[in-house]
């Protein structure tokens, strides 16, 4: 349908925490679904949640192939996740490199829980519900943040692990989001 704008850290939407989707396969939600494949797959992003253009609904879509961005990751499967709830499998965390679309340029070293049980709905409705791990858990709990209005630099804990791309060239290895 179309490539949208991406909202940029300091707008005021992505601060927000998105409101639940109640209608199921409208020609609404298909476009609005649309749209964000389409931005995503535009600025090879690895995940796209609806507050980043400008929507604020609780859906994100995400899924990974052959991404240039991250050439030695894992395939994640296309996913539409409408109301995501993200339920922890273990305490375990890992500290992972991290980026995001809403603030281009920059990375980040975020934990992240290594395994997760996410579920929620596709866009017809249908029930969802997968246990992840590793770059696949890092990439929907990054998209669910959106949701709730949180950016990863919030999340960052040292700040000095905190920049953009060029200068941490050499500190930031080939596993990140």
């Amino acid at each position: 349908m179309a490539i949208r704008d991406v909202l940029r850290m300091g707008h005021p939407l992505l601060l927000q925490r998105a409101i639940p989707v109640e209608a199921f396969d409208s020609p609404e939600l298909h476009a609005l679904i649309s749209d964000m494949r389409d931005t995503m797959a535009a600025l090879n992003g690895a995940g796209l949640a609806a507050p980043q253009i400008a929507v604020s609904k609780r859906v994100i879509i995400f899924g990974l192939e052959h991404n240039p961005r991250y050439p030695e990751v894992e395939p994640i499967p296309e996913t539409i996740l409408i109301n995501p709830v993200i339920e922890v499998l273990d305490e375990q965390m890992e500290d992972g490199w991290e980026g995001c679309l809403s603030i281009p340029g920059m990375r980040g070293l975020v934990p992240r829980y290594h395994a997760i049980r996410y579920h929620g709905f596709n866009a017809q409705g249908d029930y969802i519900e997968r246990e992840v791990d590793g770059f696949h858990a890092r990439v929907v709990q990054h998209e669910n943040d959106h949701l709730d209005g949180i950016l990863y630099p919030q999340r960052i804990v040292d700040i000095r692990d905190f920049g953009f791309e060029e200068e941490l060239a050499g500190k930031v290895d080939s596993d990140e989001y």
